[in-house]
């Protein structure tokens, strides 16, 4: 007779404490394997899950049951400028992406990718590890749209390799759309979107072609764009109806790999 398999109860440690805004599922999973947290006072194993009632310590820290009940999550974006690095410390010193940011208490803030110290514009953050997780892992290809400036012409040519795929030092990279946005000489802008994150993927892109990129700016990220008034070093809370949409993109994103 066959029997319908049991869904194991609880849910993954890394997922539980990601919600709750320890860090990112990716964090979380190497304090595990460090043996920084406990799981009912024994050290806990990445295959551990989490039921109401059990007792979680991070670091040898309690963690509240409170906490991890709680579901309201806060997303906001940031406009970063030029010269800052998505760090949350620097040992040159130099400006990073957390220092404007809100202060938090017992949460902290989760960055959704990285932009280089040379690119402006939409950088999302999150006290939800887990949220920040889905929409930076390759299988959803979130889309990210940015502005691109680039010395010189650009040939029909270019073009067209850098939408078809390009092999670059760490694989094929290519963008998904590439916009002419008008402008003359040194002053010429493109839009292009891609869906993934790699190290300098644009600029690279761009200069597989022999053309220089003189700015860029990330203007987009899923269904979030960045206003206009949040200037450079700024930032603003997500409205709700703006991060159950992101929610959403993420599940139906999800929902088409399986």
């Amino acid at each position: 007779m066959n029997q319908e398999t049991e869904k194991p109860a609880g849910e993954r440690l890394q997922k539980v404490l990601a919600q709750a805004g320890y860090g990112s599922r990716r964090e979380i999973e190497g304090w595990i394997e460090r043996g920084e947290v406990k799981l009912n006072g024994k050290k806990a194993s990445l295959g551990d899950r989490y039921k109401p009632g059990d007792q979680l310590k991070v670091k040898n820290k309690l963690v509240p049951e409170s906490r991890l009940k709680a579901k309201h999550s806060r997303v906001i974006m940031y406009h970063k400028p030029v010269g800052e690095v998505t760090t949350r410390s620097d040992p040159e010193g130099r400006s990073t992406v957390f220092d404007n940011l809100p202060k938090l208490g017992s949460a902290r803030w989760i960055a959704v990718g990285r932009l280089d110290i040379n690119t402006s514009g939409l950088l999302l953050f999150t006290t939800d590890g887990e949220l920040a997780n889905q929409l930076m892992h390759p299988s959803t290809e979130i889309e990210r749209e940015y502005a691109v400036r680039v010395l010189g012409d650009v040939s029909d040519e270019a073009l067209k390799n850098m939408t078809t795929g390009v092999e670059l030092e760490d694989g094929t990279a290519k963008f998904d759309s590439i916009a002419d946005q008008g402008g003359q000489g040194a002053n010429h802008w493109y839009h292009v979107v891609l869906k993934e994150g790699r190290n300098r993927e644009v600029r690279r892109l761009w200069e597989s072609q022999g053309i220089t990129v003189s700015r860029l700016m990330r203007i987009r990220y899923g269904n979030i764009s960045i206003p206009r008034q949040v200037r450079p070093g700024k930032h603003q809370d997500l409205r709700d109806f703006e991060i159950k949409a992101l929610r959403k993109l993420v599940a139906e994103k999800s929902a088409k790999k399986k």
